[in-house]
């Protein structure tokens, strides 16, 4: 069965256009995810983490996938290590970041992978891009559009 599934993604490392290109380019020939959507690049400025650090450039993607959670999460992960992500710091640089942000409605809390991403309705650097490949997704949680999480942060 095919489930609807939102990535978010960006660089802050070297090409950061040319990272997100080639991680989407990795991601297209898997026989288990077809890319519906990509939404607009935006840049911002890191959220957290070492001072310094270069500015992101942030997107979101719109997959269907037959993957489980637990396997998207993996397949994600080799795509960032092939292009030669390194976790050294907690929101440190990164040549390329990809997050599970929604899985369907689905609703996981295990070691190691949350979804939806705990800190989604607080960021504006994931709610803009994604706010434009869906704004009316409802958070299965917090059963909040994006739009309307995007309208309340955007109001403070």
């Amino acid at each position: 069965m095919w489930i609807k599934s939102y990535i978010g993604i960006g660089s802050n490392l070297g090409d950061r256009r040319k990272n997100i290109q080639l991680a989407l380019n990795v991601l297209k020939e898997k026989k288990d995810v077809i890319v519906e959507k990509v939404s607009p690049f935006y840049e911002t400025l890191p959220a957290g983490g070492p001072p310094h650090q270069g500015k992101f450039l942030n997107g979101a993607i719109e997959i269907s996938t037959t993957l489980t959670p637990q396997e998207l999460l993996k397949v994600l992960q080799e795509i960032e290590k092939a292009l030669g992500r390194v976790r050294k710091e907690r929101w440190g640089p990164r040549t390329i970041d990809l997050d599970i942000l929604f899985y369907g409605d689905l609703i996981v809390n295990e070691k190691g992978l949350i979804i939806p991403h705990p800190l989604i309705h607080k960021r504006e650097f994931v709610l803009k891009p994604l706010l434009r490949i869906a704004p009316d997704f409802i958070h299965p949680v917090l059963k909040k559009s994006v739009k309307v999480f995007l309208d309340q942060l955007q109001s403070f």
